[in-house]
């Protein structure tokens, strides 16, 4: 594991800890968590792969390799949202109305200010 892997490995934990907290994730609801939190770090570990074999070919990369390098990173990513919302509907369909409009808020799609960045 490279030195950057685990500074995004203390993030995704750091993440993990703090979306459990604003869901204000119930003990009943603690198994299904579970299973969305080890996604998380699936997802978190594929991304670095991709991520990591890119940043080592980066000097002798054409840019065939370069754009090739990014759709991996791209794929990981968009492989990982899908695999989150599979593990993650099981838990949605268990909260109470708090915490799905607070689900909804998070994974909204909003930038820093509130505003909507893609509509729906």
């Amino acid at each position: 594991m490279m030195k950057s892997d685990a500074k995004r490995d203390e993030a995704v934990e750091h993440h993990i800890a703090d979306l459990h907290a604003k869901l204000k994730i119930t003990a009943a609801e603690e198994s299904q968590w579970k299973e969305v939190a080890e996604t998380m770090r699936d997802n978190a570990k594929n991304l670095d792969k991709a991520i990591d074999k890119r940043d080592a070919s980066l000097a002798s990369a054409t840019a065939i390799d370069d754009l090739n390098s990014y759709a991996d990173i791209a794929q990981a990513h968009a492989t990982g949202v899908k695999k989150l919302a599979k593990s993650f509907s099981g838990l949605y369909s268990m909260m109470s109305d708090d915490q799905k409009k607070e689900a909804d808020l998070i994974f909204s799609h909003r930038n820093h200010e509130g505003k909507k960045v893609a509509n729906r």
